[in-house]
């Protein structure tokens, strides 16, 4: 069988439109194609690689974990979920876990506890949730429309009810929505999608005042931001507010599937059995790996490490910059980065996209304006330097056009 690009349009459903680059084998920030070519890793998976491919700690696990158990319904635990839950409540404000699949469900999830948590402590009225316009919470048909973005949710029929939203940073307009009927309140402690928008102080604790104000749980997702992302093991740790409930998935399995929701136990208690349940959620070979990624990177050198490797970044697209004069600003946190297109180079931030890929540089875009970074946390200092030497190349490809 002849296995290529060509074969993606005849057996898959086109709801994607990837790359006629098919990768084969990776290793820590570097990745080859059916071809041979070698690229730099910049974009890690969407922020899921954290210790870049196939590293040794994964594998392991990987390795030990088949050679023992696969799966069980959830009639039973296993260890390896066990120790993965006792460790993020360990490290975490929360008392609780509850183990999914992914970011979106482990969303679905803490809308669905949010929303019984409301009904059985205040009744049917408190049902609204507020989120924030350019916010991203996942696919699913409950979490796409808390999603701040209607183009991801319209066209499906009638969407869920009692979901409002306003502006990242408006708190006056925030103030102006959330009353004592306010359940929930969801929210990116840092904006992935959207653009990479980074939350004023002000803003973040006056919104966990207002929620402790009305009665309304705070949500925090941190799907993308968890696990390491931003120099902290979440981000809210570097934010002074803490949430009622957190979601975290993409870096927390290092590329396995896994997501988790996080919270207390006087809120967890709300969950009863057979309210909500996943056929995988739990799993003990997703539960083995996160573990491994999970004491990967919970350690002060790896997060220290990502706070260095964030400032050579920002060094090296500021001096790309001033060579091309691209770019309004480099937002973001950590290694979670956005180069913003200046005015001439608006709506092109796919074109920077495939011209990296031409020039073996893995990136991302997050909208139209922004190239999106988000590479391995121990992505080697060399890796970052040649990376940004290519996608140096890219920029001057589509500059000199």
């Amino acid at each position: 069988m002849q296995v290529n690009r060509e074969l993606f349009n005849e057996v898959m459903v086109p709801n994607y439109n990837p790359s006629a680059v098919i990768p084969v084998k990776g290793e820590g920030s570097r990745v080859w194609d059916q071809q041979g070519n070698e690229f730099i890793d910049f974009a890690g998976g969407i922020a899921v690689n954290c210790l870049g491919h196939c590293h040794p700690a994964l594998v392991t696990a990987l390795k030990e974990q088949g050679s023992k158990i696969w799966h069980l319904a959830n009639v039973m635990t296993n260890e390896p979920a066990l120790r993965l839950a006792k460790k993020l409540t360990d490290a975490t404000f929360a008392d609780q876990v509850y183990f999914a699949n992914s970011g979106a469900e482990a969303n679905e999830a803490a809308l669905k506890l949010a929303r019984r948590w409301a009904l059985d402590n205040f009744g049917e009225k408190k049902a609204k949730i507020i989120a924030f316009n350019k916010g991203f919470h996942g696919r699913t048909f409950f979490t796409v429309t808390v999603g701040g973005q209607a183009a991801y949710s319209d066209g499906f029929g009638p969407k869920p009810g009692e979901v409002v939203h306003c502006d990242y940073n408006d708190l006056e307009t925030f103030k102006s929505l959330i009353d004592d009927d306010t359940c929930a309140v969801m929210m990116e402690p840092l904006q992935g999608e959207g653009g990479i928008i980074a939350p004023d102080m002000d803003f973040v604790k006056g919104v966990r005042e207002l929620c402790d104000k009305h009665n309304a749980l705070l949500i925090f997702d941190e799907v993308q931001t968890g696990v390491g992302r931003t120099g902290e093991l979440y981000a809210y740790q570097g934010l002074g507010v803490t949430p009622d409930i957190l979601s975290s998935a993409k870096a927390l399995g290092g590329g396995f599937p896994i997501g988790a929701m996080l919270t207390t136990k006087e809120i967890a208690k709300h969950l009863k059995p057979g309210t909500h349940g996943s056929t995988y959620g739990g799993n003990p070979l997703a539960c083995a790996v996160a573990e491994a990624a999970f004491d990967t990177v919970n350690t002060q050198q790896v997060l220290e490490g990502v706070k260095v490797r964030e400032q050579l970044f920002r060094d090296g697209l500021n001096a790309i910059n001033e060579k091309y004069n691209v770019f309004s600003e480099v937002r973001g946190k950590g290694l979670l980065l956005g180069a913003v297109l200046n005015a001439d180079y608006q709506g092109r931030a796919r074109d920077f996209l495939n011209a990296s890929v031409e020039n073996g540089l893995m990136s991302l875009v997050a909208g139209a304006d922004v190239v999106r970074f988000t590479p391995s946390l121990v992505i080697p200092e060399a890796d970052i330097k040649e990376g940004l030497a290519r996608f140096e190349k890219a920029v001057a490809s589509l500059v000199n056009a």
